[in-house]
């Protein structure tokens, strides 16, 4: 049976109910599992689930190169006193994990990207010419989470981060906060993510936050301009900040209704601070940069899990691990189904062949329900190098060359396009 096939015949599930467990429903599509000799809150990923998550990151990874962003790489380590120069230390070390001696040195695993991405903003010297500098990373970093918080992957220890911090002057980090929110629409539309609502994430009571009054009035006060010139309807709610200033998070909300946070931006004037982070105006003085931090989709575990219960398996058609199945009726047009499935791949499409071995053509078509296309040939389809094609939402089309199908299918696909076709000429399902 093609990989995946045994259990997306668990689509009987999806249409049964709204309400999807990612938990669940991630292992039975086999995207991921734990084990507990690898620990809590480490899962792995499996064939299905690689490819979910590589098409995702390399889908956000154009998205940004489109947006004027270069990316980088930095290591998973850094020094402590990389950390108390950021702050983590003094405000977030409960969260962090203990530190190792190398050397005689102390390094730990990060848990942000924030202070390397400082550093290499800081390794350069630069021109107000220069700015906004856009630099990107999906990399990885650590929290130190407590095992009675953590589950499947929205509590998880290692946490692979959509990161990003924009180096700007004061005048630009509003445009830049707005630009990084329509990101987060553009990619949310792809997608097909609803966002629950907008918030304003305030400082709260308690000693968490760094104590500079003037800087977290100048921020707050910049990210409001950035929600009522974007024209969107948020919440303002205290105890929600980050330590070192306040934010705009993008909620989302999961089957039972609970709201988690998937996208952020923030106006940062700490670390350019502590970090002594600096350009060269016009009038060649040194002048202290903005910091602007944005994630399109935060860690690619929360957004995985998200997805899995937005859409129970039923993934947009560009996103899907499986993107079409070829389906020959009988052991005749095998020749024909498998070159089928070689052209596939050609053409980058992910396709996989299931035959009548696995039964009849009815249950070979109930175990694929959550592939977007299910591509049927017949005697006379594999004569005239045609396909019958079913989408994934119950139509049918009339047969059709092979090549036409695919182009079309290639392009929706290219264009991360949620829709299924780009006409009405389907027939109704039978």
């Amino acid at each position: 049976m093609p990989r995946g096939f045994a259990v997306w015949s668990l689509a009987h599930h999806r249409e049964e109910t709204t309400v999807h467990d990612h938990r669940k429903l991630g292992r039975e599509l086999g995207l991921f599992d734990s084990d507990p000799l690898i620990g809590a809150g480490l899962p792995y990923w499996l064939p299905d689930g690689a490819v979910l998550r590589h098409t995702l990151e390399e889908y956000i990874r154009g998205v940004e190169r489109q947006a004027g962003y270069r990316h980088v790489y930095s290591p998973v380590l850094g020094k402590r006193e990389l950390y108390e120069i950021s702050g983590h230390w003094s405000h977030y070390s409960e969260d962090m994990f203990p530190p190792m001696d190398l050397g005689g040195e102390q390094v730990v695993l990060r848990p942000s990207l924030c202070p390397h991405h400082a550093l290499i903003y800081r390794s350069r010297a630069h021109s107000y010419r220069e700015l906004p500098l856009r630099i990107a990373e999906l990399g990885g970093m650590y929290r130190a989470e407590l095992s009675g918080v953590l589950g499947g992957l929205t509590r998880v220890r290692a946490i692979q981060l959509n990161d990003a911090h924009i180096f700007c002057t004061l005048d630009q980090a509003v445009d830049e906060a707005r630009a990084a929110l329509e990101l987060i629409r553009l990619a949310y539309r792809a997608l097909g993510i609803r966002p629950a609502r907008y918030r304003l994430s305030l400082p709260g009571e308690g000693g968490k936050y760094v104590a500079a009054p003037e800087m977290w009035q100048r921020a707050g006060a910049l990210l409001t301009e950035v929600l009522d010139r974007s024209g969107l309807a948020y919440e303002s709610v205290a105890g929600e900040a980050a330590f070192y200033g306040p934010k705009i998070d993008v909620q989302v909300a999961d089957s039972a209704g609970r709201e988690s946070t998937l996208s952020t931006v923030q106006i940062d004037f700490h670390q350019p601070e502590r970090f002594d982070l600096h350009y060269i105006g016009p009038d060649s003085a040194r002048h202290r940069v903005v910091m602007v931090h944005r994630s399109i989709l935060g860690s690619m575990e929360r957004a995985v899990a998200h997805l899995i219960e937005q859409h129970g398996g039923a993934f947009p058609a560009w996103l899907a691990p499986t993107q079409l199945v070829v389906l020959p009726i009988s052991e005749a047009e095998l020749p024909q189904a498998a070159e089928l499935v070689r052209r596939c791949g050609a053409a980058g499409l992910r396709a996989e062949l299931s035959g009548p071995e696995l039964g009849s053509l009815g249950a070979r078509v109930r175990a694929a329900r959550l592939v977007p296309y299910q591509a049927v040939i017949g005697a006379r389809e594999a004569a005239a190098d045609q396909v019958a094609l079913r989408l994934r939402d119950g139509r049918r089309l009339p047969a059709r060359p092979a090549a036409e199908v695919l182009a079309r299918v290639g392009a929706l696909v290219d264009a991360h396009r949620a829709e299924l076709w780009d006409t009405d000429d389907t027939d109704d399902a039978a």
